[in-house]
């Protein structure tokens, strides 16, 4: 066994690959009070805004920090869908993010809800409709992947949903929050670690 250090200012997960290559048989999508939202152009600034709202808990950094160039070039492709999830109010408290540009595969991009929302049941919801629009007409494979910065209950909610665990590796990236990038608040099951050791 070795253990291998981490710098001040790096934060380091373990991303688990999941895959499902199988159509699931067809199944009622669960009752919500939700409602999913395509977004065909999201502006920007609207997409960062949810983004940050669904992901500032798991440390998700990713589309903050991408040019607007880049990121209009991947959430307004032909072949990526955006969906906000909007409560009763209208308000967007979810996302779903499906890219179909290396089909037969279909990846799921990006998945969460806003904080308050989540261990309600309300992900069973938003896996049903991810699985009814990621399996389509010329999909062989839809597939995942999570962290250990994610909720612990995720790995096991998408092999529950029918992903399948196929490889492992271990990420390492300079902490977004000690960059502005998320407050230094964000994500504390975290340890922020911006000095040398003693």
């Amino acid at each position: 066994m070795a253990l291998i250090p981490v710098e001040p200012g790096m934060v380091a997960t373990i991303v688990t690959h999941l895959e499902m290559l199988d159509r699931p048989r067809p199944a009622p999508i669960p009752a919500a009070p939700l409602r999913l939202v395509r977004w065909k152009t999201p502006d920007p600034d609207a997409y960062r805004t949810l983004f940050r709202r669904v992901g500032e808990p798991w440390l998700w950094f990713s589309r903050l920090v991408m040019p607007d160039a880049m990121l209009r070039a991947i959430i307004h492709h032909p072949d990526v869908e955006v969906y906000a999830v909007t409560d009763p109010r209208g308000a967007e408290v979810g996302l779903l993010e499906l890219d179909f540009r290396s089909a037969p595969d279909c990846e799921l991009s990006f998945f969460g809800l806003a904080p308050g929302l989540t261990g309600k049941g309300f992900g069973q919801w938003l896996m049903a409709q991810a699985k009814s629009l990621a399996w389509r007409k010329g999909v062989d494979r839809f597939w995942v992947h999570t962290c250990t910065l994610d909720s612990p209950a995720a790995l096991g909610f998408y092999i529950k949903a029918g992903f399948v665990p196929y490889a492992r590796e271990v990420e390492t990236f300079a902490d977004p929050r000690l960059a502005g990038v998320l407050p230094r608040d964000a994500a504390p099951h975290v340890p922020l670690l911006d000095q040398p050791a003693a």
